[in-house]
């Protein structure tokens, strides 16, 4: 919640709910105005800056000694200070202890499956890592209408969690002795329509990318 606002800033005032963004938008740069980015050349995430863009300067002292920011954000803070362009102002009657995990995680795992894997209605998806990415990706598939939701983790519990997300399937690559592509490539009579990588981890992404039937279809 909004307790005060600095100089100049017209976009919100005290009492607003927002978000906080660590890829926030300044508004006037070209990327800003582009609608295939949302890289703003003077809010994208920098993990080095940790001071306030006007200035230079930190807002935070502990003891009378000064701390940095983190991400444009610092949300782990009671209070923080923030670049009005790091925050997105949302309806009040929305609970703030559901909507926080919109800022990130959520929005990235639907926005993802949606916005940039867009699968057909009744198609075959394939997504790694079941946390709230992940999740939020399979949320995205359902959505979309795919047939056959495949979920990919480690972790075997993360099943029934995933069910009330659309999972149709799900596949724990230690329960194989061929790597997990295989497994679902034989699954699907040739491989998924697309596939969510949620882990980040390199090996997952490898097998993500080799289990479309598109990809896996030239390495036969």
């Amino acid at each position: 919640i909004v307790e005060s606002v600095g100089e100049g800033v017209t976009e919100l005032v005290p009492g607003d709910h927002v978000l906080p963004v660590f890829t926030g938008e300044c508004k006037d740069c070209a990327h800003c105005k582009s609608e295939e980015s949302n890289l703003c050349d003077l809010l994208r995430i920098n993990v080095d800056r940790g001071v306030m863009i006007g200035d230079g300067q930190s807002r935070f002292t502990i003891s009378g000694k000064p701390i940095f920011h983190f991400v444009g954000t610092s949300t782990f803070s009671e209070y923080t200070v923030i670049h009005v362009g790091c925050l997105a102002k949302i309806n009040p009657s929305a609970p703030l202890d559901k909507v926080c995990v919109l800022s990130c995680g959520i929005s990235t795992g639907l926005g993802a499956t949606l916005n940039v894997a867009k699968p057909k209605k009744g198609s075959t998806v394939a997504i790694f890592g079941l946390g709230a990415v992940g999740l939020a990706a399979m949320e995205g598939a359902k959505m979309a209408g795919a047939s056959r939701i495949i979920g990919v983790d480690l972790n075997p519990a993360k099943y029934e969690q995933a069910k009330k997300f659309g999972c149709t399937d799900f596949v724990n690559p230690m329960d194989h002795t061929k790597p997990v592509q295989e497994v679902l490539v034989e699954m699907t009579n040739g491989g998924v329509d697309r596939a969510v990588e949620c882990t980040g981890h390199v090996d997952a992404m490898i097998s993500a990318f080799e289990c479309v039937h598109d990809v896996c279809s030239r390495h036969k």
